[in-house]
């Protein structure tokens, strides 16, 4: 079966600021991706990162009625399709991102006028750390050298066409907009070298996700000290001054600094750490981290606990720092709470939990260098999301921290849904064998989640890359449960290899919800159509995509149909949903199948396609590349757009 499309928005022939400003700001993540791709390789990952925020940053008309920099930049082409999230707006900002990321690329000439993006961008800045994406594989790093081999319109064409999805007159009449005067030969460069768009989107070229490491410490150590030097200079001669007037005052009702604030001591004392009861959470009213015993065999190690405050405070620079969004990664307000502390593989690991957050610290066995400091945000926790935390990562291993109420613990391929749950030993402190990590979307051919049993019921949980796994269900958003029947494994089996696009982003549970199911034309079997949501701890940040599951032997993954971040689709507030596809039958024909929830009356095609029909499902004969815009009516009158 071919691969689905989306569904394609109308052009619009004008956009103002603000219609600009709102399609930089939701398609931020896009856009930046766009930029770092399309700049040379040469300037390197980390001045391609700041420079590509940079670009996307500055990419605003400059007035009121959208006409830009240049002429004629105040009329927009056509959309992209609404599996972007295109419109108007998105491709104004879009155009002038890859003119600046194709000038940036330009040497700089003796007789013509420098360009601004030629130049190291002035803001975004970031002192004393080297930022660049996380690394991908052999595939993603081959890619990355078939486009250093390229021209910058080449590059920008391979891009348009495999991140962008723009067909080849598409691609031209962009180049061409950006200023490129031979697009035809750029293209015919793009088209000959392979570009698989699904690495495209991997997290090797996403410019917001990213890694950070020291720059020279050698250098900044004498820099450094020639600053505070010339501090000293300056205070020396300030208090001079200060002295026949009335001169500097104390700091009035400021504290004392931080090591000399009593608050602040007493967090950094290992003997102020709260410690739990082993059996405190049998009589508590409250089932959360907040009630897991202190457990491991260096619970008594007041200088591995110390350290571990202390970093926590006061991180240095050769400590490996992060945060799940949203995390604040600031010190402990007070005395945390010690969760564990032992030895795990080839580390010493310290958890703490302060309420909001739990932060784990780590270093060798054999010394501290190398030391790492994570933070995740978890509260609001319940005896569902608190059920265990990530304490060790090793070799593409993970190993597990249980709560005191997991009575069982196993594992489950979510990919073979018929397949029993493999039994997972877990020594006196709660902490498990080695569990394999989920699978990357290019290799996924199994897919590992724990479940856990305790008095209330079976959960199913996943590693997203973060200290607490996320809680999968499936049901409709009013009533999800925990997915324990052969129905709700099977429709999970076809999501799995979905989940690394919510990856990362301090998710807390997702949803599967089957919204629709849909007999396909000429006999071709029935297709499901599922809402995934994605929620975070934070509360915002959402993610939501509709997947368009055809009939398929193997269980393979559904076709993302439509996706949205922030919106309240799919969940308990909109309890609701429509998307659609241009699919191709087994006999060759096009059609294009829309689908809503149940509160979902009637779907109707506009723009490049006209069609009409009552009820939440459609679906009408169409041609190859087929555009037009979804939209449909609610039982109580109101509209309802596409997934966005």
């Amino acid at each position: 079966m071919a691969p689905e499309q989306d569904i394609l928005n109308p052009p619009a022939p004008s956009v103002g600021v603000e219609q600009a400003e709102a399609a930089l700001v939701e398609h931020y993540p896009r856009l930046v991706r766009l930029a770092y791709l399309v700049l040379p390789p040469s300037l390197g990952r980390n001045r391609r990162v700041l420079t590509a925020h940079a670009i996307v940053q500055r990419s605003l008309p400059r007035g009121r009625g959208g006409r830009g920099d240049g002429a004629g930049e105040g009329l927009i082409p056509a959309a992209r399709r609404a599996d972007a999230g295109g419109g108007p707006g998105y491709a104004y900002v879009r155009r002038r991102v890859v003119r600046q990321a194709l000038e940036a690329g330009l040497p700089l000439r003796r007789r013509a006028w420098p360009k601004r993006a030629q130049f190291p961008p002035l803001l975004p800045q970031v002192w004393g750390l080297r930022l660049f994406p996380r690394s991908g594989g052999a595939d993603e790093l081959a890619l990355d050298q078939r486009l250093s081999a390229l021209s910058g319109p080449a590059r920008a064409a391979c891009v348009l066409r495999g991140l962008e999805r723009l067909g080849d007159e598409e691609v031209c009449a962009e180049l061409a907009s950006a200023g490129v005067t031979e697009a035809r030969p750029a293209l015919a460069e793009a088209v000959a070298t392979e570009t698989p768009a699904g690495l495209l989107e991997s997290a090797e070229f996403d410019p917001c996700s990213l890694q950070a490491r020291p720059t020279d410490l050698m250098r900044r150590r004498q820099h450094g000290k020639a600053a505070l030097a010339a501090v000293a200079a300056l205070v020396v001669c300030g208090a001079l001054v200060g002295l026949p007037g009335d001169g500097w005052g104390p700091d009035g009702p400021a504290a004392p600094a931080y090591a000399q604030n009593p608050a602040a001591r007493a967090a950094l004392d290992p003997g102020h750490l709260l410690r739990v009861e082993p059996t405190a959470w049998t009589t508590a009213t409250r089932t959360d981290f907040s009630v897991w015993p202190a457990r491991g065999d260096l619970t008594a190690d007041t200088g591995l606990l110390r350290r571990a405050l202390a970093v926590w405070a006061r991180p240095g620079a050769a400590v490996q720092v992060s945060a799940t969004p949203g995390t604040p990664s600031g010190p402990p307000m007070g005395a945390p709470q010690l969760l564990f502390a032992g030895d795990v593989d080839r580390a010493r690991v310290v958890l703490f939990y302060d309420g909001l957050r739990v932060a784990r610290y780590a270093e060798p066995r054999q010394g501290t260098a190398g030391a790492a400091l994570d933070f995740a945000r978890v509260d609001a926790a319940d005896a569902a999301s608190a059920s265990a935390l990530v304490v060790g990562r090793t070799d593409g291993n993970v190993r597990y921290l249980t709560a005191p109420w997991v009575r069982e613990a196993s594992v489950r391929d979510l990919l073979t849904p018929g397949a029993g749950a493999r039994p997972l030993h877990r020594d006196k402190d709660g902490v498990s064998d080695p569990v394999i990590f989920p699978a990357q979307p290019r290799q996924c051919t199994s897919w590992e989640a724990l479940e856990f049993r305790d008095d209330s019921g079976v959960r199913l949980v996943t590693d997203l890359g973060e200290l607490a796994p996320a809680r999968l269900t499936w049901g409709p958003p009013s009533s999800p449960h925990d997915v324990g029947d052969r129905a709700a494994r099977e429709g999970w089996a076809r999501t799995a290899c979905l989940l690394p696009t919510v990856r990362s982003h301090g998710v807390r549970s997702v949803n599967d919800w089957q919204f629709a199911q849909q007999a396909l034309p000429e006999n071709n079997g029935a297709a499901s159509w599922i809402c995934t949501r994605a929620e975070t701890w934070r509360g915002a940040g959402s993610r939501v995509f509709a997947q368009f599951q055809a009939p398929s032997t193997r269980l393979a993954p559904g076709a993302i149909a439509a996706r949205a971040e922030n919106s309240a689709a799919c969940g308990q507030r909109e309890a609701r949903v429509l998307a659609g596809v241009l699919w191709k039958s087994r006999g060759g024909t096009w059609f294009v199948l829309a689908a809503g929830s149940e509160q979902v009356a009637s779907v109707a095609l506009t723009g490049g396609m006209t069609a009409n029909e009552r009820g939440s499902l459609l679906a009408v004969r169409a041609k190859e590349g087929a555009r037009a815009e979804l939209n449909g009516r609610l039982t109580d009158g109101s509209p309802i757009a596409t997934l966005r």
